[in-house]
This record gives structure tokens, C-alpha cells and sequence, in this order.
């Protein structure tokens, strides 16, 4: 899988309306949740307890937090577009973000990209980023978002 190399706003903008790309898959280990439940100080059980989880959970396995799947769009993201030339990047908002459902431990996850639209606002570029972030073998997404940038070019 080869990167879209963006250097400049003229780059970019070919691919408005167009898909930019999908990453490679990752997998959701159990460690991987733990250490997220640490940072976040979210300990549900839910997440956590993988025994009660056989038993009570009606997924019968623990799940990733939601925001752990949303935090692991910038890695995936990185797989697929390289922005050179830039002075800075700006995370600007999150817009239309739906959690459609949950990622079971050990499931494997990958986005699919797409330049939904860009605007040149005084010289930084606002692009906003159609994102599905997909399940191995599972037709459903776990979540869906448009991400907004603010990239500043050289």
C-alpha cells in the first residue's frame, strides 16, 4: 500500500470527493484496553473483567472503549496520507461522530478515507476527512466521522 503524498493545498485538492485510501488493520488486544482504561481512568467492567464479561456481557468478551477506537485514527491515518511542507497541524473538531458498534477484544480495524471537502481559509487549509473506521468481517463500521485538520503549509 502506497501513501497520497500531500505537499501543498493544489495536492490536496484533487482528491475532494474522492477516497484517499484505507490503512492496514490493527488488532484490539486486551493490553491495548487496559492500557487505555489507565489513561482514562474509565474502568468498567465491560472493558476490564473478562471473566464477568463470558458470563454478563451480551457480547460473551470484553469490548474497546468507544474513545479507543477514536484514538486510534491518527496511527491508521498516518498509514495512509503523508503531509509534507506543512508549518503546522491543527485537530480541529470532530464533526457527525457516531459509535455504531462495539469492537470486540481481539478484532481486528482498519479506516477507510475520504476527502469529503477543502477550503483555503487565508492561507491555512481546512479539510475535513469522511472516515469509517471498519471491523474484519463485519459489514457494520464501528464508528463513522468527519474529521476536520487545519494544516498550516510552508
Amino acid at each position: 500500500m502506497s501513501k497520497v503524498i500531500i505537499n501543498s493545498y493544489k495536492d490536496l485538492e484533487q482528491y475532494i470527493g474522492k477516497e484517499l485510501g484505507v490503512s492496514e488493520y490493527l488488532k484490539i488486544t486486551q493490553e491495548h484496553i487496559n492500557k487505555f482504561a489507565e489513561a482514562t481512568l474509565d474502568f468498567q467492567w465491560i472493558h476490564l473483567d473478562v471473566e464477568r464479561a463470558k458470563v454478563e456481557s451480551p457480547y460473551k468478551s470484553t469490548i474497546a472503549h468507544g474513545y479507543l477506537t477514536l484514538s486510534v485514527i491518527p496511527y491508521l491515518w498516518g498509514q495512509i496520507v503523508e503531509v509534507n511542507n506543512i508549518k503546522m497541524t491543527v485537530n480541529y473538531g470532530i464533526e457527525n461522530l457516531r459509535f455504531n458498534q462495539p469492537v470486540l477484544v481481539n478484532s481486528e480495524v482498519r479506516i477507510r478515507a475520504k476527502l469529503n471537502s477543502l477550503i483555503d481559509l487565508r492561507g491555512v487549509t481546512r479539510a475535513k476527512i469522511k472516515v469509517a473506521l471498519e471491523i474484519l468481517d463485519n459489514k457494520k463500521t464501528a464508528l463513522d466521522a468527519i474529521l476536520v485538520f487545519l494544516y498550516h503549509f510552508a
